[in-house]
């Protein structure tokens, strides 16, 4: 069982620009041109569900394409009561304590799942339920925005798996907790 953080920063911690867009991220080549998807494709073969917020949710069925997940996508809310019909088979709402909702999931067959959006990513981090993060590196500097981090009761100690460059100007590297 393990919950895996697969996201993009700039060189300054932020997950999202001031105004919450992603826009800055399309400065980077694109990898349906270049060949390559970061070795995205290969992450979401390891995975067997996704967890996000209902502000990352909003954000990817904001998108125009097509729903890019095909394993189940978790969305964590309060608020939310339903799911628009696009995305009745794709994605499922869940709320309760972190560590409820991760047993929940284990419980059905979900062993390995990728941990997204800020707010979350954090407060899975604040109760040290984050087994692995890959953090690919976008050379910009945002000034502020949403962090990808936030406070943390105490340190919390990775060590660096592997680094790897992409297209001469990413940098990816897979962190492992250690425990």
């Amino acid at each position: 069982m393990s919950n895996i953080v697969y996201i993009a920063t700039s060189i300054d911690g932020y997950i999202a620009d001031k105004n919450n867009q992603l826009d800055w991220l399309h400065d980077t080549p694109n990898p349906n041109t270049t060949g390559s998807d970061f070795g995205f494709a290969n992450f979401m073969d390891q995975i067997d569900a996704l967890v996000m917020g209902r502000n990352t949710f909003e954000m990817v069925a904001s998108f125009d394409c097509d729903w890019p997940y095909s394993k189940p996508v978790f969305v964590l809310s309060n608020t939310l009561s339903s799911v628009p019909s696009d995305y009745q088979d794709k994605v499922f709402l869940i709320k309760g304590e972190l560590t409820q909702v991760v047993s929940e999931l284990n419980q059905k067959g979900y062993q390995r799942l990728y941990i997204d959006g800020g707010k979350t990513v954090q407060s899975f981090l604040e109760q040290d339920l984050i087994d692995e993060m890959i953090i690919t590196t976008i050379p910009v500097l945002l000034g502020g925005g949403v962090p990808l981090f936030g406070d943390l009761v105490a340190p919390l100690k990775f060590t660096n798996v592997s680094t790897e460059r992409w297209l001469d100007c990413l940098v990816q590297s897979r962190f492992v907790r250690l425990r």
